[in-house]
């Protein structure tokens, strides 16, 4: 699957949420150096663009932004102390993340809910 068609997918989804009168979230993809059982996967720059144009996107369309990327970076990718194999959070992730999701939650239930389309 190609990044166009990602974000074709999530541009759907996010609309057809609004379309029902559903606040969106949008959560960036956590930091991922590599993958251990995809060696030489290149991910880290794919990763940041794509959190760059979700952030953006979510910007434009009035989504709120859950930003677990920059809590679970350490610079060079995943915080080591946060996950067990450098792609999936572990407990204290996890533990991070949680405020991350509640803030994002709270944003959006600020904003006014889109107006559903009329069935």
């Amino acid at each position: 699957m190609t990044p166009d068609q990602s974000k074709a997918n999530i541009m759907t989804m996010a609309e057809l949420a609004r379309a029902h009168g559903i606040r969106v979230i949008l959560a960036s993809i956590p930091p991922a150096a590599n993958f251990p059982w995809r060696p030489g996967l290149e991910t880290a720059d794919k990763i940041v663009a794509m959190n760059s144009w979700l952030k953006e996107y979510a910007a434009q369309t009035g989504a709120t932004y859950a930003d677990y990327w920059t809590a679970l970076h350490d610079g060079k990718g995943f915080r080591a102390s946060l996950t067990y194999d450098g792609v999936h959070p572990n407990k204290a992730g996890y533990a991070v993340m949680g405020p991350v999701a509640e803030a994002a939650i709270r944003a959006s239930l600020a904003k006014p809910a889109p107006k559903a389309l009329a069935q």
